[in-house]
């Protein structure tokens, strides 16, 4: 099958996944702005969305989105690595017109990949992980104690900023990348397409950071 046995197959399931991604993200900084608002109305959407099929399908639903991104990633990364063969190591500057984040794509994806971790040790597990095993059930779906909780203590600011830079990086080059895989990079659209992936990107992760910045200085 193409998506399996063609370097453009893997692309498009890293565009497609990478977009679907980012389509979540979305939804997530959305919802979480309502924390800055109403710790009340958020913790309404954290008990809608807790521990009932439709959550747990998303959920799973995600994770195998997430899943099949990581390993395209790497697998794309050896095949490129593999094709260069000794030459990468004669490489000592920068090429031209290339970008910084998308010489380091792998590293900033390892980067997104621990903050996720993170992230789901600091909300998913004391949240609907708690509601399935029947734990903590009192704070499962307080939503709003918890993100005071973790951005009360400054090392998890600077993780979680550290991270929200490194997406934005990954993202920035992820979008305009994923167009070009879908075809859409002529010469008027490319330059385009990478004006709206940075602007729409920007906002994105200005979005986490705003609900970061509410809480850790205590304006929430």
């Amino acid at each position: 099958m193409w998506l399996f046995n063609s370097s453009i197959g893997r692309k498009v399931v890293m565009a497609v996944t990478g977009v679907a991604l980012v389509l979540f993200l979305t939804f997530h900084m959305s919802m979480n702005l309502v924390a800055i608002f109403s710790g009340e109305a958020y913790n309404m959407v954290c008990e809608f969305l807790g521990a009932n099929w439709y959550a747990l399908v998303a959920t799973l639903g995600l994770a195998f989105l997430a899943v099949v991104h990581i390993v395209y990633a790497f697998w794309l990364t050896i095949q490129n690595r593999q094709a260069r063969g000794n030459e990468r190591y004669a490489v000592t500057a920068k090429p031209k017109g290339v970008e910084w984040a998308s010489q380091n794509m792998l590293v900033l994806g390892i980067i997104v990949l621990v903050g996720l971790f993170v992230h789901l040790a600091n909300f998913w597990y004391n949240m609907q992980w708690q509601e399935l095993i029947g734990g903590n059930i009192d704070r499962a779906a307080d939503g709003a104690y918890w993100i005071q909780e973790t951005f009360k203590q400054p090392l998890y600011v600077v993780i979680y900023v550290v991270w929200l830079v490194a997406l934005w990086f990954h993202l920035s080059h992820g979008f305009w990348s994923a167009m070009q895989t879908f075809g859409w990079n002529g010469k008027i659209w490319f330059s385009r397409w990478k004006i709206i992936g940075n602007v729409y990107v920007t906002l994105l992760v200005f979005g986490f950071i705003a609900v970061l910045v509410a809480y850790a200085t205590g304006l929430c």
